[in-house]
């Protein structure tokens, strides 16, 4: 949640005109803790210093930010206009930003989390990694056990990376690698599903579609989808389930099970009002819940906000989100694509080359002290 705050207080601080009126950031969390980069331990990077952030990226103007530590909200009070904090305290407020995020939730599969391995977290990327590091040949499973999840190219990334990796260490003759999609495809976008296919083809990954995980049997060392398919592995990596936070449900502002805010597509706002916006993976949007799309979306919160406070009608350009996302996609061998698109526009991937994974490179060593300062 922290860089996407503060982004969007970036965004507004020089339209803000409620003087000594602070704006509460409220997180569990501390800001840094996103990774930008957390595929790149499949490659050997080490986690925590891919995940780190430097504080100072985040000194943003005292007058108007009052951080409130690392606390959670426990609820929301519609009417009241007011957010209760697990701690007990109550803060009031004319307008509210969820930037709640998305939770992994890998205990709702059946053998997940002593089986599988998965790269949401800086402890389980390490634990991947030492996985990897292990394995001397056999059978690579790769799936997503739920969606929607965070950073939808992710695992297609892992697999072409995982497999270079192999070809690398001379595992590869002696491996073999499996992904599996739970939808009829490789991935959700079709146009990126036409350029990821024949990649999986000529480096040998079999994919299996309609592949939605049930169950992983420990014993048999097996995973089973409800479509009735099973395959055995000797490593299992799989995308753990998603839920919004579970504030929000007990809140009644997002319907279970999911927990994913009712968003208005155009201009984020929280089923219906007005005072209320989302962002992130937080929204019900049909977008990739990507740092980029929350990216983004601040502008046009801090656009819509801005514009309420001064009493004016929101500027169209800025106070409108189109569905623009944009995100590096790496496919292994030093080679990446890119994905850019919006509501009305599809992908249309260019040709993999070494140009789009420096990019991603440079993008990754420079995003703390370019990104969450609106600097791109």
């Amino acid at each position: 949640m922290g860089r996407r705050t503060y982004e969007l207080i970036f965004a507004i601080g020089e339209d803000w005109p409620y003087n000594g009126k602070p704006v509460f950031v409220l997180s569990s969390t501390s800001l840094g803790d996103v990774p930008p980069g957390v595929v790149t331990t499949t490659r050997g990077a080490t986690a925590e210093k891919v995940l780190d952030s430097p504080a100072s990226v985040f000194v943003v103007p005292q007058e108007l930010v009052l951080t409130v530590g690392r606390q959670s909200l426990a609820t929301v009070l519609k009417r009241g206009l007011t957010v209760t904090l697990k701690g007990g305290r109550t803060l009031g407020y004319d307008y509210l930003v969820l930037a709640t995020g998305s939770r992994i939730v890998p205990e709702t599969i059946a053998g997940f989390e002593t089986e599988a391995h998965h790269f949401y977290s800086a402890p389980a990327a390490t634990r991947l990694r030492e996985a990897l590091d292990a394995f001397d040949g056999g059978r690579i499973v790769i799936g997503i056990a739920g969606m929607p999840y965070k950073c939808p190219p992710a695992p297609l990334e892992v697999a072409f990376l995982i497999e270079s990796e192999l070809r690398e260490r001379g595992l590869r003759d002696g491996s073999e690698l499996h992904f599996c999609s739970p939808i009829g495809r490789a991935f959700t976008i079709e146009s990126v599903s036409e350029m990821a296919t024949p990649v999986l083809a000529e480096k040998g990954i079999e994919l299996h579609t309609f592949f939605n995980v049930e169950t992983i049997d420990r014993e048999r060392k097996v995973v089973q989808s409800l479509e009735g398919e099973e395959l055995p592995y000797d490593l299992l990596v799989l995308v753990p389930p998603h839920k919004g936070a579970q504030f929000l449900i007990d809140s009644g502002l997002a319907p279970a099970p999911g927990g994913w805010l009712p968003t208005d597509r155009a201009t984020l706002q929280v089923g219906g009002r007005p005072n209320v916006f989302a962002l992130g993976d937080a929204t019900d949007l049909p977008l990739s819940k990507a740092g980029s799309t929350a990216h983004f979306e601040a502008p046009v919160v801090a656009e819509r906000i801005a514009a309420a406070v001064q009493r004016r009608e929101p500027r169209a350009k800025e106070g409108t989100y189109r569905g623009r996302v944009m995100c590096f996609f790496e496919i292994g061998d030093g080679k990446g694509t890119l994905l850019h698109f919006d509501y009305d526009h599809p992908p249309t991937p260019p040709k993999p080359n070494r140009l789009w994974h420096l990019g991603k490179v440079v993008f990754n060593k420079t995003y703390w002290h370019t990104v969450p300062r609106g600097r791109v």
